[in-house]
């Protein structure tokens, strides 16, 4: 049997694309003339649409929810395309590592698929990923662990030989509600904010396939 499994966030652990999506919401917000407080974006990062849309107060009605979302999607797309984006630091090394030593990787993201889809693309990281699961995936979002149990289900490895990676308050604790451990990354929240999790790093450019094995032998 495979010793352990990591299931990796995207938005914030694999790129850091926070200026694009924040960039999203302010655009569709002129486009649509909604309004847009302050703060908004912290307070649904890692969160769905279907749960970020009606806490804005701009829709309610699941059919406009959906419709807001996808608009709100395809702008990220396009400014991802015009600007490029690039991986975080540590991201392809730790990909190596864990591919050449046999440990499966997947993607649990709130992440809409085509979005995966386009960056895997622009990155050419496909071949690291033996599952890709999105918010489309599933109904419940994070802080549900709904998203990482179906990412070690499709990975055939139970939940507690799998370790999550994540940067988001939401997405620690959904990792732990499904019983994972989990490694935070100081991308979006300082790293002394970060205790509540197994392990906490600047970047991913501290963590080792040997760090890892220890985490995930700790009880």
């Amino acid at each position: 049997m495979t010793e352990f499994g990591a299931i990796f966030d995207w938005d914030g652990v694999i790129i850091d694309s926070s200026a694009q999506h924040e960039r999203s919401w302010e655009l569709l917000a002129a486009e649509r003339n909604l309004p847009l407080r302050e703060g908004h974006f912290k307070r649904g990062f890692g969160k769905k649409n279907e749960v970020i849309i009606p806490d804005l107060g701009w829709a309610t009605e699941p059919a406009q929810v959906a419709e807001l979302g996808a608009r709100k999607e395809a702008i990220y797309r396009e400014l991802v395309r015009e600007g490029g984006i690039e991986p975080l630091s540590g991201v392809r090394e730790l990909l190596v590592a864990l591919h050449d030593a046999g440990i499966p990787c997947a993607v649990g993201s709130s992440t809409p698929r085509e979005n995966l889809d386009a960056i895997m693309e622009i990155l050419n990281f496909r071949e690291f990923f033996r599952a890709i699961v999105s918010g489309d995936d599933v109904t419940h979002g994070k802080p549900a662990p709904d998203i990482f149990l179906l990412a070690a289900e499709r990975l055939g490895m139970p939940p507690g030989r799998c370790v999550v990676f994540e940067d988001a308050f939401v997405g620690i604790e959904a990792a732990h509600a499904g019983g994972m451990k989990c490694v935070a990354v100081a991308t979006t929240n300082p790293l002394d904010q970060l205790g509540h999790a197994d392990l906490a790093v600047a970047s991913l450019r501290e963590i080792t396939v040997p760090r890892l094995r220890a985490l995930i032998s700790n009880p």
